[in-house]
């Protein structure tokens, strides 16, 4: 799930970044209302977390915009401003929550997992292959009821994997779609290399039916079938 904190306080921005990563959460950061603007134009989010008193456009502008054009990704306002009046006015102006700070980080987690529920609209919330099973707006993993630990990125192409089961996913792919690099002058091929060989060591390693292969020369997949 990607997140976009439009925080102008870098020690605020940083916390975020930083704890909701630790979620397994992809999360970037725009330290202005003008940048926060030019993103929610340009790319796709799952959840903003907006503040409202922000350098350039106001947090409140950037809802207005968000909402004029019919974009119904849901909003979590984190503010200082805390006057029943700045509440309405937020709510009014198309936000889905509204969150004080300074604010207990579990709350906001809370809060968040609620909204990506809310803000689903039909979208698949559970990959499953086998006995692995991976809950998106709770970023977990499970295989054979066992929880496994995987690092924000693992995550992110394990997910990619499991999206594409049973189909053969290369290398190119995973650069472009997982790691987002396109124009890159040396292939990132040993840094998939090493992060796939850590999700298997996790997912397949303490079980006896193998789930991730590698196909020499093209790439890997991720399946139940034999071979």
């Amino acid at each position: 799930m990607k997140i976009l904190a439009v925080e102008d306080d870098k020690k605020v921005a940083q916390a975020l970044k930083k704890g909701l990563e630790s979620e397994r959460y992809d999360v970037q950061i725009a330290p202005t209302g003008e940048i926060g603007f030019y993103l929610l134009a340009t790319q796709t989010f799952d959840l903003v977390l907006l503040d409202l008193m922000l350098p350039g456009r106001s947090g409140l502008e950037i809802l207005a915009a968000l909402r004029a054009r019919r974009d119904r990704t849901p909003v979590l306002i984190l503010t200082a401003k805390d006057a029943v009046e700045d509440r309405v006015v937020g709510l009014d102006s198309g936000a889905d929550d509204y969150l004080v700070k300074p604010f207990a980080f579990p709350e906001l987690l809370a809060r968040i997992r609620a909204l990506l529920r809310r803000g689903t609209n039909g979208q698949v919330l559970k990959l499953k292959l086998a006995d692995l099973e991976m809950d998106l707006i709770g970023r977990a993993v499970a295989r054979a009821g066992k929880v496994l630990s995987l690092t924000a990125k693992e995550f992110d192409l394990l997910e990619y994997l499991l999206r594409n089961q049973d189909r053969i996913v290369t290398r190119e792919m995973l650069a472009r779609d997982v790691w987002k690099e396109t124009q890159r002058a040396t292939p990132l091929d040993n840094v998939i290399d090493v992060h796939v060989a850590r999700i298997r060591k996790k997912v397949d390693e303490p079980f006896a039916v193998k789930l991730l292969r590698t196909i020499r020369g093209v790439g890997f997949i991720l399946t139940e079938g034999k071979g």
